[in-house]
């Protein structure tokens, strides 16, 4: 559906002066963006941790966030690293830290809460080097060598954020900050628009409607004026990507709101569910490519896509990857937003809710294979050769609760009206639960042209039922009317994941998926043929007896990077462990399990000792009494943790 036109809404122009040229590539021991570079691909090309020695990896040293104890919040974090001086947001402050070392340089505070990163301006030739973060609804922008206020910029070192909060860094883009916008997922609300503002001074430049107006490119996607102050439909993750030989950005856009009924929005809904290219300096639409059509899952396109090029037919295509919740992966040329290997229209099946909008068909890529399972039958539930009779008898006592089976026509099943067949709820599954791929995102070795991506398993159970107008599911209240919503044995306004608990041997309860292992894998994708090269489990089930802990888990938290010494590090699952696999063959060459999970994507740099290193937060809490502070406040684990070789 990608295709290029005509611009959707440009608000302001840039200033006279250019944008800065600053250079587009990092030094090699820099990791300065939040996936290293605007491309995004979390490819480091550093080799001194290469497939031979890394078995070698040893922890150099670690930084505890918050030792005065209090909530974990910041599981997400990632650093950035330039020149040896590490930066990044600890909740109430932001900190630099000698990356070799971990001492801390300055520290300063923070009014509210800052998460996930913190952004680097190199300057412009005429104004230096800044360090940007947003607590929501304002920009502050702080002098990289001291953590003072910058002055030079905006009211005092501070900038606003016009309309909707956005509590995250701003991505740069030369002398461009662009921000999403965070929103209730409400049916009216808050505007979902994409902002973005001078990083020299904080003005203002452009807005981008991601809910087009009347006369704009998509407007009439909305029907039955379903576009009116209709919230959602935003840009919600932390950083974006961008080319900047075309200057263009690529912004990935969330569903609209509500999730799961969309009887008031009929119509594809644009620019839901999409990636929207947009010109950096102006904010003027190039293309864009729908990956769900009305979205009634809540399958909004999470991390932004992986920028590179391949090789296909003789020639040089600059492309771009992007996988979401249904874990497809879509290959599209960056210039034009049309597909490499194709996408056909498949038909999809239509439920039964009154006054819902079905879209007849949804885009499915021809290239690669979907990466996770996207239908299921009964042949697919767990048996005790997986896992344990316990498991398997809850498992199927959970499938007799919905009367012995499930609705599934593949990717994209509805979800039907709550009806009661043979005394019990009928219910679909849809595959995979929450989705194959979420922020995690992907890496990329642009010299290679491969991927990799990590994917979760599961299924959603449920219905739509009549929504209490009094209830407060998260989405909506009495002032915001919305007639029905999902449902399972659960109660009104979930879905259950098609998972069971049970008593393990130890007499832990533990709840574990009800589908066939494994249940998370790290996949590589040669994007020159659309073909996986391997697919390995990634993470462990500990509760499981020995001999069947292989399982592979939940990972969608966290994403992977690529090294030029052969290496795919990522954490991501909640056995703790810290891995790196080796990028030919998925094999894992190295892994160690810390105390608390690695919940988020690791980074690579190189310290002024000539070493590389290979950092990543770790985070959990407990309120056990061994785990408070002297003063009694539960303890915050949130630490980075930083691995080398031995010197």
């Amino acid at each position: 559906m990608g295709r290029r036109l005509a611009m959707s809404l440009i608000t302001a122009a840039l200033p006279a002066a250019a944008l800065a040229q600053a250079s587009d590539s990092p030094a090699p021991g820099d990791w300065p963006k939040y996936a290293r570079d605007l491309s995004g691909d979390r490819y480091s090309p550093l080799t001194q941790i290469d497939t031979g020695n890394v078995k070698n990896l040893r922890q150099a040293w670690s930084f505890r966030l918050r030792p005065e104890g209090g909530a974990a919040v910041l599981g997400g974090t990632v650093p950035i690293v330039i020149d040896d001086v590490m930066y990044m947001p600890i909740g109430n402050a932001v900190v630099a830290l000698q990356a070799d070392t971990g001492k801390e340089l300055w520290r300063h505070p923070v009014k509210g809460l800052v998460r996930r990163a913190v952004s680097w301006w190199p300057g412009d030739g005429k104004m230096g080097p800044r360090i940007f973060y947003s607590t929501g609804s304002e920009i502050t922008a702080l002098n990289p060598k001291t953590g003072e206020l910058d002055p030079t910029y905006g009211d005092g070192g501070v900038s606003k954020i016009d309309g909707t909060p956005y509590p995250y860094p701003p991505s740069v883009f030369h002398n461009v900050l662009v921000v999403g916008a965070q929103t209730a997922e409400m049916p009216r609300g808050p505007s979902g628009d994409s902002r973005a503002y001078d990083a020299r001074t904080g003005k203002k430049l452009w807005q981008f409607h991601t809910v087009p107006q009347p006369g704009e490119v998509g407007h009439k996607t909305w029907l039955d004026d379903g576009w009116k102050g209709r919230s959602g439909t935003n840009m919600w993750v932390w950083y974006t990507t961008g080319d900047p030989k075309t200057d263009t950005l690529y912004m990935t856009i969330g569903g609209p709101s509500p999730n799961y009924y969309g009887g008031d929005r009929p119509g594809a809904n644009l620019f839901g569910n999409s990636i929207v290219a947009v010109d950096a300096e102006t904010g003027k639409l190039k293309w864009y490519f729908q990956t769900i059509h009305h979205d009634l899952w809540d399958w909004d396109l999470p991390a932004p896509p992986v920028l590179f090029d391949i090789h296909k037919g003789g020639k040089t295509i600059p492309a771009l990857a992007e996988t979401g919740k249904p874990g497809f992966m879509y290959i599209l040329n960056r210039e034009t937003g049309k597909p490499v290997f194709g996408v056909v229209e498949r038909p999809v099946a239509k439920g039964d809710v009154p006054g819902e909008w079905y879209s007849p068909t949804q885009p499915v890529p021809v290239k690669p294979v979907q990466l996770n399972r996207g239908s299921w039958d009964k042949s697919d539930i767990v048996t005790a050769a997986d896992t344990t009779p316990e498991h398997v008898a809850a498992c199927h006592a959970l499938l007799d609760s919905y009367g012995g089976t499930f609705f599934n026509h593949g990717s994209f099943t509805p979800f039907f009206m709550k009806k009661m067949v043979g005394g019990k709820p009928f219910s679909s599954i849809n595959m995979p639960h929450n989705g194959g791929t979420v922020w995690g995102g992907e890496a990329a070795d642009p010299t290679k042209g491969v991927v990799y991506v990590n994917t979760s398993e599961g299924g959603s159970i449920g219905w739509i039922e009549k929504r209490d107008p009094k209830g407060n599911y998260g989405r909506g209240d009495e002032n915001s009317p919305q007639p029905y919503d999902r449902g399972s044995l659960i109660g009104p306004g979930a879905y259950s994941g098609f998972n069971a608990s049970f008593t393990a041997a130890d007499g832990r309860k533990v709840t574990l998926p009800c589908i066939k292992p494994p249940w998370g894998r790290l996949i590589a994708v040669d994007a020159n043929t659309g073909d996986i090269l391997w697919a390995s489990r990634l993470g462990i089930t500990e509760e499981l007896p020995k001999g069947k802990q292989d399982t592979g888990a939940n990972n969608g938290s966290g994403g992977p990077i690529v090294t030029a010494g052969g290496l795919v590090f990522i954490g991501a699952t909640s056995d703790r462990y810290f891995r790196a696999f080796d990028a030919k063959t998925g094999k894992i060459l190295w892994q160690q399990q810390l105390d608390y999970a690695p919940l988020t994507i690791p980074i690579s740099y190189q310290g002024k000792d000539g070493r590389q290193y290979i950092a990543v937060m770790a985070a959990g809490s407990s309120l056990a009494p061994s785990s408070r502070t002297p003063e009694g406040k539960p303890a915050n684990n949130e630490s980075l943790i930083a691995f080398a070789l031995p010197k």
